[in-house]
């Protein structure tokens, strides 16, 4: 069976794929496409000391196998105008979680979503134009999800991109 098809058969089954073992190789390609994620499967292939057949089989294994989620840019959410920014921790009802993620996932700003534990069962990171529009997505938005017990709002003064290719915060 193809790994494609494998893939999708654990997501239909909402079952988690079991990890994939990494050699030093494909660890060097996802650190290269962590810092450049435009790099060229030619720059890769240098890079690592393999031929570009053998890295392009490479880097379409771990995207078949949802090692690589997906490929983006890394925004300066103030410089987009997303000045507002706020961690939200929400505690919800048991079981829920599945229901609740896909109505996290449809908010304007949402950029993380994650279950936890501890005081609270989901961390939900948020960004939004201005405090007004936060208020908005917390009171009218996440409180009107019946699932969602309660929320607590922790705003962002300043945020530090731990990734060292990343350019400064100005």
């Amino acid at each position: 069976m193809a790994a494609e098809q494998m893939a999708e058969d654990w997501e239909r089954t909402g079952q988690e794929l079991p990890p994939r073992p990494l050699d030093a190789i494909d660890r060097d390609i996802l650190r290269i496409l962590q810092t450049d994620g435009r790099a060229s499967i030619r720059s890769v292939a240098e890079r690592v000391h393999v031929s570009r057949a053998n890295a392009y089989a490479r880097i379409n294994r771990l995207m078949e196998d949802h090692v690589i989620r997906g490929f983006g840019a890394r925004i300066n959410h103030e410089r987009a105008g997303q000045g507002a920014s706020a961690y939200i921790t929400l505690k919800i009802v048991q079981n829920s979680w599945r229901t609740v993620r896909e109505q996290l996932q449809e908010l304007p700003g949402a950029t993380h979503i994650a279950l936890v534990s501890g005081d609270f069962d989901v961390l939900l990171l948020v960004h939004a134009p201005d405090n007004r529009t936060l208020r908005e997505l917390v009171l009218t938005r996440l409180q009107s999800i019946p699932e969602v017990l309660s929320t607590r709002t922790l705003l962002v003064f300043e945020e530090t991109d731990l990734d060292q290719t990343a350019p400064p915060a100005p």
